[in-house]
């Protein structure tokens, strides 16, 4: 299990994400038209309302690494539930 503090901060950058998204795109359109200005004010947005520095975490365990999308599990969760039936659609290969 991953540490609370880490869970914690990873939820506080996501809203932190969506707090700024509107006018992170915004002030990146205006980068884009060649507004320099704007440039300098995205500089000075806080460096966690940047969408990549969001990291996927097991939605169960808080695992980092591992990571499906598709389920929003780490492999060692996914492969548990998978065992158990617990994952709609999913069965074990074997032939």
């Amino acid at each position: 299990m991953a540490k609370e503090s880490m869970k914690a901060r990873e939820v506080k950058r996501a809203k932190l994400v969506a707090r700024y998204a509107a006018k992170r795109a915004e002030l990146k359109k205006a980068v884009n038209n060649g507004d320099y200005e704007a440039a300098q004010k995205l500089q000075d947005l806080p460096k966690n309302a940047s969408p990549v520095r969001l990291h996927n975490r097991c939605k169960i365990t808080g695992r980092p690494k591992g990571y499906m999308r598709a389920f929003g599990l780490s492999r060692i969760q996914f492969r548990e539930m998978a065992s158990k039936g617990l994952i709609p659609g999913v069965k074990k290969a074997s032939w």
